[in-house]
């Protein structure tokens, strides 16, 4: 562990001072060509002021002017380091340079045309020796006139030549950073394994992956908190029992009570003392609880709360018969949808957008109506979200489901609630799916409807499937018993016959094999 931590830490110091050299690099670049700008301008300006070199450009004499102004140039060049100074008249003749033969050539330098309009400024020019830093000052007579310019130039170091001249500096500085990094690494490395009692870290990963799996797999919701109200633990089946709609990786490190107003976690901190058996209504939901203190050596440091939901049972019986399709209805529409998608995509491509808006329109209407008719007839949503996942699902099937336009249901009868009736449409359109599954018949069918007034409510599900015997018909209700090979199966129509009695409804079986079956359930108001 202490050598990844090492590298590590080598990485991180090379990484920041790469960045931090860059930026250093750049700051001194930009300060060395201020600082030359700054001397070249001064440099420049000297020499504009010398009175022999305005006396003799104003003479106009220019054979008997080279022959002073450049000796006393050069000098001034070799005193103040520049690479060259051109004093140039108002035709941009050169009186003065370092290599002879450019005197008296005229200089056809784009960027000198500001300087002869009375402008002082430097620039940057790039030749094959490099950048060169140059000044440009105009040379004023007498009178205020503009009778030349002089240039100065300066060459500007590279980044190579910069760090070749603080090498020194440059290799004193990398090794003491070296020095100090690895005993800072060795210190951190043996500081880090005391912390972690000697584990190495993939070994913690593994222990806190088994802990939260562990927590996870419980039957029973659990939370944690410390002596801040953090939340510590927090299992995904505290998250489904309370409706906690979020991941509970996501609630480690919150507050209790911004996750959970209503809970009673924390008293458990002021009390120091634990209960059990307790029952609890929390985010409306009622559970029973049990709440114990933690504490490590004598010292309470937080609290834990386990429980259950006591209408657990009734939520298992509804998953079976249908809530648990509402995930697989998303996934059935997702596919359906990107398939329509595809289909537009495609009338588009081939310029078809007639036919494509044509499409998209029927597409609408059809999940408009669909969709309008669940809302105003079914008055509650979350049979109308089983009818219409059991719509797409299939669709995915090839079989088509009808639902009467004229079904209504706006109330439920005498002991009965959403949850049975999830459990009855759930089922008995599952059992007709079962019934087309394995039919042959170019036209898969089910038929459902609602019919509501004062007195009855009845439920008609029907389908042209595999059909039954009546052996078959005489065992339907039997706990357990099925057509089919696979475990678990069976519990669907005896779950339906519990709810007809709890009901004090009535339930009737017509089939005939391989022609189809239908399912009518009463109940009557009272």
């Amino acid at each position: 562990m202490k050598r990844k931590i090492m590298s590590l830490t080598f990485f991180i110091l090379m990484l920041s001072f790469s960045i931090g050299g860059t930026f250093l690099l750049g700051y001194v670049m930009n300060e060395q060509k201020d600082k030359l700008g700054n001397q070249a301008v001064l440099v420049a300006k000297t020499v504009s002021q010398l009175p022999e070199l305005k006396t003799y450009i104003a003479n106009n004499n220019f054979n008997k002017a080279t022959k002073h102004i450049n000796p006393v140039v050069e000098e001034i060049r070799d005193i103040n380091g520049a690479e060259y100074i051109v004093v140039l008249d108002m035709q941009r003749r050169k009186y003065s340079h370092p290599n002879a033969e450019e005197i008296g050539q005229v200089s056809q330098s784009g960027d000198l045309n500001a300087a002869f309009s009375e402008h002082y400024y430097t620039s940057i020019a790039h030749g094959q020796h490099g950048d060169m830093l140059r000044a440009f000052v105009p040379i004023m007579s007498k009178e205020g006139r503009q009778i030349g310019v002089v240039v100065a130039g300066y060459s500007v170091l590279t980044v190579a030549e910069l760090l070749q001249s603080i090498q020194t500096e440059l290799m004193i500085t990398i090794l003491l950073s070296l020095f100090f990094s690895a005993w800072g690494a060795h210190t951190l490395g043996l500081h880090m394994k005391k912390q972690m009692f000697g584990l190495e870290p993939h070994e913690i990963a593994k222990m806190y992956v088994e802990r939260t799996e562990t927590f996870n797999a419980m039957h029973e919701g659990i939370i944690a908190i410390d002596n801040e109200l953090t939340i510590t633990i927090f299992n995904e089946k505290a998250s489904e029992i309370l409706g906690v709609h979020k991941q509970p990786s996501t609630l480690i490190g919150k507050k209790i009570f911004d996750v959970l107003p209503d809970t009673r976690l924390p008293e458990i901190l002021e009390l120091d003392q634990p209960i059990f058996n307790r029952e609890l209504y929390i985010n409306d939901h009622s559970i029973m609880s049990n709440r114990i203190p933690i504490q490590v050596n004598g010292k309470t440091v937080g609290a834990v709360a386990m429980f259950k939901d006591r209408t657990e049972v009734k939520k298992l019986a509804e998953e079976l018969t249908g809530v648990k399709a509402f995930v697989q209805a998303l996934r059935v529409q997702t596919h359906e949808h990107k398939n329509k998608l595809h289909t537009i995509a495609g009338l588009l491509q081939l310029g078809h957008h007639k036919q494509a808006l044509s499409y998209l329109t029927q597409v609408k209407e059809e999940h408009d109506e669909i969709t309008n008719f669940l809302n105003e007839r079914i008055k509650n949503e979350n049979i109308s979200g089983l009818l219409l996942s059991k719509i797409s699902y299939a669709k995915e099937q090839g079989i088509i489901l009808e639902i009467d336009r004229e079904s209504r249901l706006t109330t439920f009868p005498n002991n009965l609630d959403h949850h049975d009736f999830v459990i009855l449409f759930g089922n008995l359109i599952e059992n007709a799916f079962d019934a087309l599954r394995d039919v042959q018949i170019a036209e898969k069918m089910i038929h459902v409807s609602v019919d509501e007034d004062e007195d009855v409510l009845a439920i008609l599900v029907t389908d042209n499937g595999i059909g039954m015997t009546n052996e078959v018909k005489s065992h339907i209700f039997d706990n357990g018993y099925s057509t089919k090979e696979k475990k678990g199966r069976g519990i669907g129509l005896y779950l339906i016959k519990e709810i007809v009695q709890k009901g004090k409804g009535e339930i009737e079986v017509i089939s005939e094999a391989n022609k189809g079956t239908s399912f009518l359930i009463t109940f009557y108001h009272t």
